[in-house]
């Protein structure tokens, strides 16, 4: 592709941009973070991509939705690394599986299951898709330290949504019921739709992206009669997103 001031889809230019980014998924959800920044200022917006730029202990941070799914998660890290950053924290939500994992918990993924397309144009399945161990950890620390229930394990990443929620209703029901029977025996905490793309993006990249999401609700609980409650709020997993992004930048210093 012949170069370009800015880029393509993000619309951002070198300088745009910080080392450290939070991605989450609804552009919506942008300006909430931004004002968890210190002067915080919008660069861009264009199609799902919403980008905001500030600081956090004097170092130049972001925030850059990237829409639904894994292509366009891709899209976002492969242009925001080619203007130089090159640390990312994935801020989302999700559907828990494991019967311990509640609504209104915190996520974070140590790895991904690749039930999904994007990760294959950049690693053969064999290639696992696991997150960075300096992000996970600086994940799960800023979650304890905010005093939430954090679970930290493997997370599946799919391409369609009702194919989880309608799974019965598909004509591949069979696989998807049976592979869904998989990851409760695997013992994997919750489903989602970007992480596995985004872990095996980095690594043909060479950089650095952890993931944690807030539970918005576990149909496996529903199923086996437990309690829970709707949980929409997702503004705990964006704190846990900017701490950790604090606890990144001191420790890199």
């Amino acid at each position: 592709m012949q170069e370009m001031e800015k880029q393509f889809h993000i619309r951002c230019a070198p300088g745009d941009v910080g080392r450290y980014c939070i991605l989450p998924g609804d552009p919506g959800r942008c300006a909430a973070i931004a004002a968890l920044f210190d002067d915080a200022r919008l660069i861009s917006q264009n199609r799902e991509f919403t980008v905001y730029t500030g600081s956090l202990l004097g170092e130049k941070v972001t925030v850059c939705s990237t829409g639904i799914g894994g292509p366009s998660a891709a899209i976002a890290m492969e242009e925001l690394t080619a203007i130089g950053a090159d640390t990312f924290v994935r801020v989302g939500t999700c559907g828990g599986i494991d019967l311990d994992v509640r609504s209104g918990d915190i996520v974070v993924a140590t790895g991904a299951v690749r039930q999904e397309g994007t990760s294959r144009e950049y690693a053969p399945i064999e290639f696992p898709a696991v997150a960075d161990l300096a992000v996970a950890n600086a994940l799960v620390d800023a979650a304890r330290s905010l005093g939430k229930t954090v679970h930290a394990g493997v997370v599946q990443a799919k391409d369609s949504f009702y194919g989880q929620h309608s799974p019965g209703r598909m004509p591949v029901s069979f696989e998807l019921q049976n592979k869904w029977e998989a990851w409760k025996r695997l013992g994997v905490k919750a489903s989602e739709m970007e992480s596995a793309a985004l872990f095996v993006v980095a690594a043909a990249l060479r950089v650095r992206c952890g993931a944690c999401f807030h539970v918005i609700w576990n149909q496996e609980r529903e199923a086996a009669g437990l309690d829970q409650d709707m949980s929409e709020d997702t503004s705990a997993a964006v704190r846990v997103g900017v701490e950790a992004l604090k606890l990144l930048i001191e420790r890199d210093q």
